[in-house]
């Protein structure tokens, strides 16, 4: 299993990512390079939706929406319960949530100008 850096950064004595690890995580940023899926990501990170919710909380038409959510669900990134007859879309875990809100939050250091951090 891979594991994380450690606190002084230095990962050489760390094992590398298995090639299936690899290939999961550029699966993962190849669905979030998408304007939409990110903003349907965002908002999956903190909350459930059903489609109607989305479509009019980002804008773009339900069968749009419905299509992106395919994609995201068939990446492993969102979920789904039964509500009578919605279904309801939720971002899967919160490690998902996490890679959600730090590439927003860089992209916020990027276009703000706020100092990064260590």
């Amino acid at each position: 299993m891979y594991a994380r850096d450690n606190e002084s950064g230095d990962n050489s004595s760390q094992e590398q990512p298995s090639g299936a690890q690899v290939e999961a995580a550029v699966e993962a940023f190849r669905m979030l390079s998408d304007a939409t899926r990110l903003r349907l990501m965002w908002l999956l990170s903190s909350g459930e939706y059903d489609v109607g919710s989305l479509a009019e909380a980002v804008g773009v038409a339900r069968p749009s929406v419905s299509q992106h959510l395919a994609k995201l669900r068939l990446a492993g990134l969102v979920d789904t319960r039964r509500d009578g007859r919605r279904v309801l879309y939720r971002a899967r875990d919160a490690h998902v949530r996490a890679l959600i809100g730090e590439a927003l939050f860089h992209a916020d250091h990027e276009v703000s100008g706020i100092p990064r951090h260590d």
